[in-house]
This record gives C-alpha cells, structure tokens and sequence, in this order.
C-alpha cells in the first residue's frame, strides 16, 4: 500500500529542515542557518499515530534567475508535484514577507491540501500574532517551535486529516504486481514497450524523461500482471530530474506496491553505485528481486561473457544472492522470453509456505550437521521453527535465548532452508525468539 507523501516547502531560512529532522528523528537534512543550504529534495520515512508517511524537504524557493535559485524552485515544485499535502512554512518573527506570498502563489495552483505552520514561535507572547497567517487563504496557521518542538503535534494532527484514503484494489489476489526500477537511460520504458509488444509508454533518451507511476495490466499464459513502471511525461512538457538520486522516491512508491521488482542495469555502461542504493530499497522493502541485465545486444559476447558479466554482478550485489539474473535486449527483444517465467517463479517463492513440521525436519537435520556455537560456555538450544508470514517469507526460530543466535548461524540455516525449499529470487527472513 503506498504511503502518503508530505512536502515541506516555504522560501529559505524558515526552519524547513530543522523540522523535517524532527518529523523523522534523525538529523538528515543539514541545519545550517544560511539561506540556501538545503539545496535539494531530501526524503524520509515518518510516524505519527498510526500513520507512516514520507517527508519530502525541500531548498527554499527563492524568486530570480540566478541558476541555482532555478534549480532550488524545479526541485521544490517536483516535491509539490508528488506530495499528497504540502506544509507551507513561515518564520513566524518575520512575519509574511514578499517572498512568503510568492511561494504561497505557486502552492494555490498545486491544487493540493496545504497546512501552514509558522515556526519559531518559541515565545507563548508571540502566538497572538498568529491570526494574521489566515490572510494567506489556506485556513487555520499552527505556531511551532521547531527548535524545542513544541506545536508539532496539532500540526501533525491537521496533516494526517488530508491523506488520502487506501482504496481497494481492484484487482484480484492471484494478480503478480511487478516494477521497473533504476538509475536514468537504463532502459525501463523501453523494457515494458517490449512486454507489452506495444508503444504504451514514452520512450526517450532524455535522462529524467520518466516521471509518474502508471499501471499496465498485462495478460500472459492465463497469468495475470500489473505492471508498475514509473512512466509519463510530465503534463507541462518539462524535462526534468536529471540528477540521478531524485528519482529515488519514485521508486519506493512504486517498490511499496510490487511483489517483484525488477531492478535494471545498462550492459553497455556496466555497474555503478547508483545502481546498488537502488537495488537495496527494493531488498530492505522485502520484495522479490530480478537484475536484469539489459542492452545485452551492445555487449560484443562468447562463450565466457556473460558468465563473467555475472560474476561481477554477484560480487556488486552480495545482498542480493538470491536474486535471479536476466539478460536481455528491450529494444532487439533478444532473450525477452526469459523474463516473465523469471517473474511469475520469484512471485511464487515469495508467497510460498513451509508446513511447520517439514520446516523442522530441515532444522533438525541442519543441526546434526552442524552443531550450534557455544558462547561463553552457554549452547544455544533451538527447540522448534514455524514460518509466521509471506511477502517475504518470514520464519521464527524459538530458542533459549536469542542473544546466542549469531549472525553467521542464523545464515547458516537460511542457506538451509533455501537448499531445501529453492526461495529464488525472494529474501527470507529469519528471527529468534525466546519461548516464554
């Protein structure tokens, strides 16, 4: 199910950051007391009650010509474009200013819900001057304090009220929900034009051409598939997301909805560590993960290349073991037949179930061939395993006590469970637990 995505927009040196850091715990973004140092998007996963959402901060949108300026305000209106609600901050000791009313110009032409929140509001004297925020027309402003947190709670309160409602899918269980993800120019456009055997989707070479996730229903062998690519030209016609990390929250929202992410490499420029970071969003979501190599046709090959090409691979993306590896041409369909039937295996694994006593079986045999560690003169004893969830497939191992089940152990029984039960192409999980 997607999350819901907040956007927290206002002009340079009104606390933007210092409040996301606080929304997310942690301090992400730089706080730095310069206008201009937040100078592009930084997103992060947030809590609040029972809702989990992503915050989107952003550099603080100044009106020039000056380049960077330009590019600070693009970025700020690709936040807006993906938010579901935006916080308008304002420095609240300043009052509304030009600069204020001209963001404020550009947030009514969003059409999206927008929360004002006026921060350093540290003084309870200060708060009486709030009314004259509800002349920007966004409704009722809520004095903050992001450096001593105080107010973020109603705030929070009045963001959580405008996130939309999960429908219900309308699709049917057995239906195979797959994405296309990737650093720009990999090829993933072109990829499900040749899936789907049609020109669906706008295929360039213009890196940050791909903008919004579009579903694709897909019919094959009496199996049916949702494809999830982020595609779509921007309505404007605006070329834009050039720089490669900025497609990244595109790419979890479409991650959070997938069963299989299908996680693109270009042959022809090889490996780069964009491609890992992206590679481990779709492993630490759980999603059964497929590399497909693609450009295989601009690679000059015999008998030993591609062989080679995945040992690179393996030795790049040792958290994925246990991904399959495709390669294929989208654009001369060379190999394409092998991709599908890659798909469907992976979403089978990632939704298969172990029968408790068959699982313990292997257990017990794992055991006999290797006995457990002894640490500090105490023996971990496993007394049974039950496999608790799918989408990953997820296992808790009772035990006497956890804190003896090492790491190195715990991957020896995954590889176990693996040579017993295949897995490929999915991530299993394993815990320990004590018995009470």
């Amino acid at each position: 199910m997607r999350k819901s995505v907040v956007a927290i927009v206002g002009r340079p040196n009104v606390g933007k950051s210092t409040i996301f850091n606080r929304l997310v715990g942690e301090r992400i973004s730089i706080v730095e007391d310069t206008p201009g140092v937040t100078r592009d998007r930084i997103y992060a996963e947030a809590e609040w009650l029972t809702s989990t959402f992503n915050v989107i901060d952003t550099g603080g949108i100044e009106i020039g010509d000056e380049p960077l300026l330009v590019q600070i305000r693009q970025q700020a209106e690709i936040a807006i474009d993906e938010a579901d609600v935006i916080i308008f901050m304002l420095n609240g000791r300043e009052g509304i200013t030009a600069a204020d009313e001209e963001v404020a110009k550009l947030l009514y032409k969003s059409n999206k819900p927008v929360v004002v929140a006026v921060n350093k509001m540290d003084n309870p004297e200060m708060r009486e001057e709030i009314y004259e925020y509800y002349a920007l027309g966004f409704g009722e402003p809520y004095p903050i304090s992001g450096s001593h947190g105080l107010g973020l709670g109603d705030l929070l309160d009045a963001v959580v009220k405008h996130f939309p409602t999960q429908e219900e899918d309308t699709v049917d269980d057995e239906t195979i929900y797959f994405s296309l993800i990737g650093r720009p120019n990999v090829g993933k456009s072109s990829l499900v034009n040749t899936i789907l055997n049609e020109e669906r989707v706008i295929v360039s070479d213009v890196e940050g051409t791909t903008r919004d996730a579009v579903d694709t229903h897909l019919r094959k062998d009496n199996q049916d598939y949702v494809i999830i690519d982020t595609a779509g030209m921007r309505k404007r016609g605006k070329v834009y997301e050039t720089t490669e990390k900025y497609s990244v929250l595109r790419a979890l929202k479409a991650i959070e909805r997938s069963d299989v992410v299908l996680v693109l490499i270009d042959a022809e420029t090889g490996i780069r560590e964009q491609d890992k970071k992206i590679a481990g969003y779709a492993h630490e979501a759980g999603r059964a993960v497929i590399i497909v190599v693609n450009k295989w046709d601009t690679v000059e090959t015999d008998d030993k290349t591609m062989r080679a090409f995945e040992e690179n691979v393996r030795a790049h993306f040792q958290f994925l073991d246990y991904a399959p590896i495709v390669f294929l041409s989208a654009k001369t369909k060379k190999r394409i037949h092998t991709l599908i039937p890659a798909i469907k295996v992976a979403s089978e694994n990632h939704t298969k179930r172990i029968q408790t006593n068959v699982l313990n079986d292997v257990i017990m045999d794992a055991l006999a061939m290797n006995p457990t560690p002894t640490v500090k003169g105490k023996r971990l004893k496993i007394l049974y395993a039950t496999q608790v969830s799918v989408k990953p497939p997820s296992f808790v191992i009772f035990v006497n006590d956890p804190e003896l089940m090492h790491f190195s152990y715990k991957r020896f029984l995954e590889n176990k469970i693996r040579d017993a039960f295949g897995f490929v192409g999915t991530p299993i999980k394993i815990f320990a637990r004590q018995r009470q």
